[in-house]
């Protein structure tokens, strides 16, 4: 029996009606494979405009009728339900330029990407598996239904969503339809940017993204051509053991897999690498002002894939700052002041992947990190000052002084500097009669 009680009950009306039923997809995979999963896909031999009947009851969307799916709404979860259906020509390597209706579940099965995801089960839990999905569940094989390259040539989107599924399970991409990958990623040039992007983010959290982005960093680099001189480049430096690749490779796997964003960061923070690079008389790398020129590269990056502007802000900020070095209270105040507190200790995290995927001296640093991100909290704690808002003298009080327009500001900025240095206590009379003092001057 299928576990999901409202899965069943949808299948259940449908078979009530006279009609097969079948949950499909990724539902089906994640249930076989004892995983959760939270999109709920039915194919069903009933057609569109039956399907709306049927469910008459239930708020619908003609989500995309034209292909067949008609999306119910159950206690606010959404059920897309999908007439059998045999696609057509798919000339802008995303949809079919048209659909044709079928009775046959076999022929719906045929028309999906990997085997894995061209499993059906009905409402008793009972499995329609004719191209060997569960086998390769078993196996851990990422395979494509057919032939790879026709898959690839209607959606070659499906190019990317395999080196996603095998970062996500774990799985091998099958020989055939790994070599239709290599030869066929250009093709991704085709597809829009942000589905590129949603693809992208779930490969780098998946637990077997350090295999699947050295072994397919080729596809990368057509999506992100920035990328190609860091595959391979040496950094002959003694902090490194990896390619400038591999180093970002293995500092991503390190960030927490639900990090996303701290993973973007990683994953983008070496980029500029390779153009900083300038080799000594002893052939030893330097690569200075590489995290300023990747700030400025992630940027563009970021923007040409369609990120919103505050996922860009924050990996260009820990960008920006990840090869600072702090070394004591002052710094770890002005960090906090510079960037703020939630981000500070971020950056901090950050740091600690970045020196984990290095040579194994540099992971001392990262003791002192710890000690660092200490630091922060007592901060925080005692509630020292580190920003403007924090200033016990504010713009109101400047203009009494005799202070106007932009000295305002400098004067306030100048003031909070000393109270992070702690030159000056941030106490309003003494701060009051600093600027007294200067003023007469």
């Amino acid at each position: 029996m299928i576990k999901d009680k409202k899965s069943a009950k949808i299948l259940n009306l449908l078979e009530n009606a006279g009609y097969e039923a079948y949950l499909v997809g990724g539902c089906v995979r994640d249930s076989i494979m004892g995983r959760n999963f939270h999109d709920t896909d039915i194919t069903t031999n009933a057609l569109p405009e039956e399907i709306i009947n049927i469910f008459h009851e239930y708020k619908t969307i003609p989500t995309g009728v034209k292909h067949g799916t008609v999306t119910i709404i159950d206690d606010g979860i959404p059920y897309e339900i999908t007439t059998y259906r045999i696609d057509g020509k798919y000339t802008d390597s995303r949809r079919p330029d048209s659909v044709n209706f079928t009775k046959s579940l076999r022929e719906d099965l045929a028309r999906r990407d990997f085997t894995i995801n061209a499993i059906a089960m009905d409402s008793e839990g009972n499995i329609c598996d004719y191209f060997g999905g569960t086998d390769d569940i078993e196996k851990h094989i990422i395979k494509c239904v057919g032939s790879p390259e026709k898959r690839f040539e209607e959606d070659a989107l499906r190019i990317m969503r395999a080196i996603r599924f095998s970062a996500q399970l774990g799985f091998e991409i099958e020989h055939e339809t790994a070599e239709a990958v290599h030869k066929m990623k250009n093709r991704l040039n085709n597809i829009s940017k942000e589905r590129i992007r949603e693809e992208l983010d779930k490969l780098i959290c998946g637990k077997n993204c350090i295999d699947v982005l050295m072994k397919y960093s080729d596809v990368i680099a057509v999506i992100i051509p920035e990328f190609e001189k860091c595959i391979g480049f040496e950094q002959h430096s003694p902090y490194h053991k990896y390619t400038v690749w591999e180093h970002i490779v293995r500092a991503v796997n390190l960030a927490p897999p639900d990090n996303v964003r701290m993973r973007r960061a990683l994953f983008f923070h070496d980029i500029a690498k390779p153009v900083c690079a300038v080799f000594d008389e002893n052939g030893r790398g330097h690569f200075k002002k590489h995290a300023k020129a990747g700030a400025e590269m992630t940027q563009n990056i970021m923007k040409r894939l369609r990120y919103d502007n505050e996922s860009i802000s924050y990996a260009v900020t820990l960008i920006k700052y990840h090869s600072y070095k702090l070394k004591n209270k002052i710094d770890v105040k002005k960090t906090m002041s510079d960037i703020g507190d939630r981000l500070f200790f971020e950056l901090m995290e950050m740091k600690k992947c970045d020196n984990s995927a290095k040579n194994d001296f540099v992971l001392d640093e990262n003791i002192q990190i710890d000690g660092l991100i200490e630091t922060g909290y007592r901060i925080i704690e005692k509630g020292e000052c580190r920003n403007l808002h924090m200033l016990e003298i504010n713009g109101n009080d400047l203009i009494k002084t005799g202070l106007k327009g932009a000295e305002i500001g400098v004067a306030l900025n100048q003031m909070l500097n000393l109270v992070i240095e702690e030159k000056l206590p941030n106490e309003h009379n003494i701060l009051l009669n600093y600027i007294k003092q200067r003023c007469i001057k």
